[in-house]
C-alpha cells in the first residue's frame, strides 16, 4: 500500500501543477484591485453550469481573494487546452486556487522578490507562444476580454508575478528537503514485494566529440563585433534590445538575454566566474566558453544572487575546418575498430567535450543525473542516433548541430543495455532515491500547509464551506 499511496499523492501533485499554469492565466488578481472594482462597479453576472449567478468573493487568503468566476475561468482554460474537466469538481478547483494564494502570500512574508525584468521576460515568452497558437495579439486580447493590448499586459503582468512568487515559494520548500541513504533504504524496505515498481528498458551511451578549429580571424571578427555592441550600450543603447537582435542563445535572446543565477546554477565555470566578478551596471569584456563568445551586463546583485543579461555570438566555422574535423574523427574511429584503443581510452585522449571526456565519453542523463537513459523518455535525436547500434558498435561520424548552431562531429556507442525489470535496490538506487525524495518532499509540503494555514487569515464563504479539502482550509 505504501507505493500506492505515494502514487496517489504524486498524481494529486501532478494535478496541482497541471492546472496551475492554466488557472494562473486568469485567476490571480490582487485584493486591492478586486476591492476597488467591487466598490465602483455593479455586480457582475456570470454564467456557470447553465445557471445565472452573481459573481462575488468566495474566499480570502491573507491579502488575496478568490472570486467565484475564477473557478469558471479555470474550467474554461482547461477545456480550451483540450483537457477534460469531467472529474474536476469546483471544490478541487478552489482547493488549487487556495494553495496558489497561500504560496504567493507567504512568499511576500518571506521577502521573496520577483523583479520587473523577470516578469517582462516571462511575458515576452508567453505572449510569443500565445500569438503563435492564436495568430494575432489582438485575438489574445479579445480572448481575455480586455479593451486594449496595454490593459491586457498590465493584467497579465500581475498574473505572472503572482505565479512566479508561488513557484519560488514551492521551490524554497522543496529545495530544503534532503534525503539520506538510510532513509532511501528504509523507504525501499517498506514497499511490499508485490508492489515493487517496474522500470522500463534503458541504455548507457558514450560519445567522442571533435570540434572544428576556429581560425583566429573568425574569433577576432566576433570579439570586435561584441566590443562594438558593448560600446553602443555604454553610449546609451539598450543591452536587452541588442540581445534580442544579435544573441544566438535560444534560452535567453527572446527576453533580452536575461538570466537570474547563483553560484549553484548549472552554468559553465567560465561564465559564472565572469558574472560574479562584475559590479552592478558593469559590462564584461568579450570572453570565450565552449558555446562561443559572450559579453555580460549585471543588472542587480542581491546577496548571493545575480540578475544579468548576456549576448552570445559563435564564430563562423569554415568548410575546410569541418572537413578537417571529419577526417580527424574518422581516424579516431579507425583506431577503435582496429582495437588499438578502446572507445573510453580514445574519449579520454581525443574528445573535445570536457564534460564527458574524463568519464570515457559516458553521457549523463540531464533529468536524472544518472548514466542511464530510459528508451521511452530519451531525446528523439539521440534515440535516432543509437537505436540501430549493436552493443559496443561504433557509429559512423555524425555531424551534430546544437541549439546555438554550433557544429561538431561525433562518434556514438551503446556501452550497456538494461532490459525492463522489477526495481532492484542495488541496480536502481538513483531511481529509488528519487521516489523516496519525492515522498519526503510531499510530506514537507503537507507540513508547510498545516503550519501556514494555522497562522494565516483564511476565510471561505457560502456553499464552498461544505467542500471536503485535502488541506485544512476551514480550520476545523
Amino acid at each position: 500500500m505504501l507505493l500506492k499511496k505515494l502514487r496517489i499523492k504524486t498524481i494529486n501533485c501532478q494535478f496541482v501543477f497541471t492546472i496551475s499554469f492554466l488557472l494562473l492565466f486568469n485567476s490571480l488578481t490582487s485584493a486591492q484591485e478586486i476591492i476597488k472594482d467591487t466598490v465602483i462597479a455593479k455586480p457582475v453576472v456570470v454564467k456557470s453550469n447553465q445557471k445565472q449567478k452573481i459573481d462575488g468573493i468566495i474566499a480570502t487568503v491573507g491579502d488575496y481573494i478568490i472570486l467565484d468566476s475564477d473557478i469558471d475561468k479555470g474550467y474554461l482554460e482547461i477545456s480550451s487546452q483540450g483537457g477534460s474537466i469531467k472529474d474536476v469538481s469546483r471544490c478541487q478547483m478552489l482547493g488549487k486556487l487556495l494553495e496558489d494564494k497561500l504560496y504567493a502570500h507567504q512568499a511576500i512574508q518571506d521577502s521573496i522578490i520577483v523583479s520587473d525584468a523577470e516578469v517582462k521576460g516571462m511575458m515576452d515568452e508567453r505572449l510569443n507562444y500565445m500569438v503563435q497558437q492564436i495568430g494575432d495579439i489582438n485575438k489574445v486580447v479579445q480572448y481575455y476580454k480586455k479593451n486594449s493590448v496595454e490593459e491586457f499586459k498590465t493584467y497579465f503582468a500581475d498574473i505572472l508575478k503572482e505565479q512566479k512568487l508561488a513557484s519560488e515559494m514551492q521551490k524554497k520548500i522543496i529545495d530544503g528537503v534532503e534525503i539520506t541513504p538510510e532513509e532511501v533504504r528504509n523507504f525501499f524496505k517498506k514497499i511490499p514485494e508485490s508492489e515493487l515498481p517496474t522500470f522500463g528498458a534503458e541504455m548507457e551511451v558514450a560519445q567522442i566529440v571533435v570540434n572544428p578549429k576556429i581560425s583566429d580571424v573568425e574569433k577576432k571578427k566576433v570579439i570586435d563585433r561584441l566590443n562594438g555592441i558593448k560600446k553602443d550600450v555604454e553610449d546609451g543603447a539598450s543591452f536587452a534590445t541588442k540581445a534580442v537582435l544579435y544573441s544566438q542563445d535560444p534560452g535567453s535572446s527572446s527576453n533580452g538575454g536575461y538570466y537570474k543565477m547563483t553560484r549553484k546554477t548549472p552554468f559553465v565555470k567560465e561564465f559564472k566566474d565572469i558574472a560574479f566578478s562584475l559590479q552592478e551596471g558593469e559590462i564584461s569584456a568579450p570572453f570565450e566558453t565552449t558555446f562561443g563568445f559572450h559579453i555580460i551586463k549585471v543588472d542587480k546583485i542581491k546577496g548571493q544572487e545575480v540578475e544579468l543579461r548576456h549576448i552570445l555570438i559563435a564564430p563562423v566555422v569554415s568548410e575546410d575546418a569541418l572537413k578537417e574535423a571529419k577526417e580527424r574523427i574518422t581516424g579516431i574511429r579507425e583506431k577503435i575498430i582496429d582495437k588499438k584503443v578502446t572507445f573510453a581510452e580514445a574519449a579520454r585522449a581525443d574528445s573535445d567535450e570536457k564534460e564527458t571526456r574524463a568519464n570515457g565519453g559516458a553521457l549523463i542523463n540531464p533529468n536524472t543525473q544518472d548514466t542511464r537513459f530510459e528508451l521511452t523518455k530519451m531525446d528523439p535525436t539521440l534515440y535516432a542516433q543509437v537505436s540501430n547500434l549493436k552493443d559496443n558498435e561504433v557509429s559512423q561520424p555524425v555531424l551534430d548541430t546544437d541549439p546555438q548552431g554550433k557544429k561538431s562531429y561525433k562518434l556514438i556507442t551503446v556501452t550497456k543495455r538494461i532490459e525492463s525489470h522489477t526495481a532492484d535496490y542495488a541496480k536502481d538506487y538513483i531511481k529509488i532515491k528519487d521516489l523516496a525524495l519525492k515522498e519526503k518532499q510531499i510530506k514537507a509540503i503537507a507540513k508547510w500547509f498545516d503550519e501556514k494555514i494555522k497562522e494565516t487569515y483564511i476565510k471561505i464563504l457560502g456553499e464552498y464551506r461544505d467542500c471536503t479539502f485535502t488541506n485544512n482550509w476551514l480550520k476545523k
